[in-house]
């Protein structure tokens, strides 16, 4: 085989490597673009406005949702977990507080779980 044909082959080979690489990257890329989020409804089973969602990954140190003005009585809607936790536990401990002050047992939740509805009464 001569020299020439060998640098052709060589110069063939490497640009295949070349477009997969890049085939991967902008498919990682594309992937990462459109992460998942992980939507969840909340259904307020009370006769109480829900003011506050309450999250844990231990049961003991809780942090607080945004749910704006909160979910009146009756009420079912979509939420969507914070980007800044997706490097999270997908199993939570989950409480609400209701505008009367009250607050409902914690519950644990799975957060990678499609279609998850949480219930609160």
């Amino acid at each position: 085989m001569r020299l020439k044909d060998k640098f052709r082959k060589i110069g063939v080979f490497a640009s295949a490597l070349i477009l997969v690489g890049s085939t991967l990257a902008y498919a990682r890329g594309a992937s990462e673009s459109t992460a998942f989020e992980y939507k969840y409804k909340v259904h307020n089973k009370s006769k109480n406005t829900i003011t506050k969602l309450l999250a844990s990954e231990d049961g003991k140190e809780y942090g607080e949702f945004d749910i704006g003005d909160g979910i009146k009585p009756g009420k079912i809607v979509t939420l969507v977990w914070d980007k800044s936790t997706d490097e999270g536990n997908c199993e939570q401990w989950i409480k609400a507080v209701f505008d009367d002050g009250e607050s409902s047992p914690a519950q644990k939740f799975d957060f990678c779980e499609e279609d998850l509805v949480l219930e609160f009464s």
